[in-house]
């Protein structure tokens, strides 16, 4: 399964852009992009590369989503039990 992470450029320098990612900072590459960036657009994120440009309304339901996954996913990690899920 692929994560492709909403993010938004910040800055751009030809095929590198630096983008927002839950307030973290992380330079990644545009050279997958079939279509042009600006600063302040948003962008799908997966292993460094932007794949896709996407609208201000879907980023922030993605993100919106991601997060209330990640809150659930906390939630039930809480009632595991512990024993044999310590790293090794």
């Amino acid at each position: 399964m692929c994560l492709a992470v909403p993010s938004k450029i910040i800055t751009k320098n030809n095929l590198l852009a630096i983008v927002d990612v839950y307030g973290a900072r992380r330079e990644v590459s545009l050279v997958l992009l079939p279509e042009d960036v600006e600063e302040g657009d948003y962008v799908l994120v997966h292993a460094g590369f932007a794949i896709q440009k996407v609208d201000f309304e879907a980023a922030k339901e993605t993100m919106k989503m991601q997060l209330l996954y990640a809150a659930m996913f906390e939630s039930e990690e809480e009632k595991m039990p512990k024993a044999g899920l310590e790293p090794a």
